[in-house]
């Protein structure tokens, strides 16, 4: 039977995992790509991860409405 780490040991790793998952899946979907042209002066030389963080910030602020 596999032993699982306590959540402690392995908090950090799995949270740096899960996010760049989820930024690598965001920022392949078409939502996020057709968001990028509709801002490419405001974002340009922003890198990928604030990207992504101000697309989800701008989309849940558009769901909250």
């Amino acid at each position: 039977m596999a032993q699982i780490p306590a959540s402690s040991d392995r908090q950090f790793s799995d949270g740096t995992e899960i996010w760049y998952s989820l930024k690598c899946a965001i920022s392949t979907s078409s939502g996020f790509q057709r968001w990028q042209l509709e801002r490419d002066a405001q974002l340009h030389g922003i890198r990928l991860e604030q990207q992504v963080q101000r697309y989800l910030r701008e989309t849940l602020e558009t769901l909250a409405y």
